[in-house]
């Protein structure tokens, strides 16, 4: 059978990670220079969609490191509502995978013209988007064809992670990502079908995560709307017990990304009371009586959420397929969406 169009961009992950890290060594160089010199009190995020959801991975692991507080802006106050933000000493993060949305690109004009620094993760360094930054890091990922985002996700974050460690000068995080690409190899090799069994058939779902494990979460739920005509909901295993459990009952499945972090135990603990309540539960850990789906070896708190997405990935493709749907070509959406 012949491979969809997603499942061989899947497949290309470890290879465009790879690509990432290596083909942008000097220009990250470049503006981890210039942003120690400048020093960042601020930074804002400018995306949509799935780069959205690498934006917030990026917000949880910038605010780690650095202490910095990271905020998305809603690129509709440039576009739409014409409003001029005063961004002295800020970052101005925008990411896009075609480069072409005329407003992530009207606010990332905005932001450089009221004094940030603006620096743009993109697939086409060609774009507009890019002409628009400061500094352009390129995903290097090579032409997504496929409607649902996969490998430029992974490199959006891949890029995130590797401005900062080299911003921050962090030999762990560094050491990480050089070890991300044979990890995602492995990544790809994980059998979720225990999973897929209890889905082929079901009409929702949550997805929970904490930190940067958070903005996996979301990305996975609109991967499941958008290749499986599945209403999946994303919640911070922090805020699911505060009125979406209300929902939960007898049979309701719940895939949980938990990771070997400072969030790990009490997001186990909330994992086993929405058992409690009959749901059924998949985590990313062996949890006594949840069903354990298998992970790549942990590599770094702010990497493993991205392994478990690549996993996810693979096993996402394959269960759109089981439910006789085409996943390179979601109903209703197209590859490039322009929004003003």
């Amino acid at each position: 059978m012949t491979k969809t169009l997603m499942a061989q961009e899947i497949a290309e992950i470890p290879a465009s990670v790879a690509a990432c890290l290596d083909q942008n060594a000097a220009g990250l160089d470049a503006i981890a220079t210039r942003l120690r010199q400048f020093d960042p009190q601020l930074v804002i995020t400018v995306a949509r969609g799935s780069s959205d959801h690498a934006a917030s991975y990026f917000k949880y692991a910038c605010e780690i490191l650095t202490g910095i507080p990271v905020a998305s802006v809603g690129p509709s106050v440039a576009s739409v509502y014409h409003a001029k933000l005063r961004l002295p000493r800020t970052l101005a993060l925008s990411i896009s995978q075609s480069g072409q949305s005329p407003d992530i690109v009207a606010m990332t004009r905005a932001g450089r013209d009221s004094g940030a620094i603006a620096v743009s993760l993109t697939n086409n360094p060609d774009s507009a988007l890019a002409r628009e930054s400061t500094f352009c890091l390129p995903l290097q990922c090579g032409p997504e064809r496929s409607v649902a985002a996969t490998k430029s996700f992974v490199t959006s974050v891949v890029g995130g992670l590797a401005l900062l460690a080299a911003w921050r000068d962090d030999p762990a995080l560094s050491r990480a990502l050089a070890a991300l690409p044979d990890a995602c190899e492995h990544a790809l090799g994980c059998d979720w079908g225990a999973l897929s069994d209890r889905l082929v058939r079901a009409p929702a779902l949550f997805v929970l995560g904490r930190g940067a494990g958070y903005a996996i979460a979301s990305e996975m739920a609109l991967k499941f709307k958008e290749t499986c005509a599945i209403h999946a909901e994303a919640y911070s295993a922090a805020e699911v017990l505060h009125g979406p459990a209300a929902l939960v009952e007898r049979g309701f499945p719940v895939l949980g990304m938990i990771c070997e972090d400072a969030a790990r135990a009490s997001f186990t603990t909330t994992a086993q009371k929405l058992h409690q309540q009959g749901a059924d539960v998949f985590v990313t850990d062996d949890v006594a009586g949840l069903v354990a789906l298998p992970v790549a070896p942990p590599l770094h708190p702010l990497v493993d959420p991205l392994l478990r997405v690549v996993s996810f990935y693979a096993f996402i493709e394959a269960l759109a397929r089981r439910r006789g749907l085409t996943p390179d070509t979601p109903r209703h959406l197209r590859k490039v969406t322009e929004t003003v």
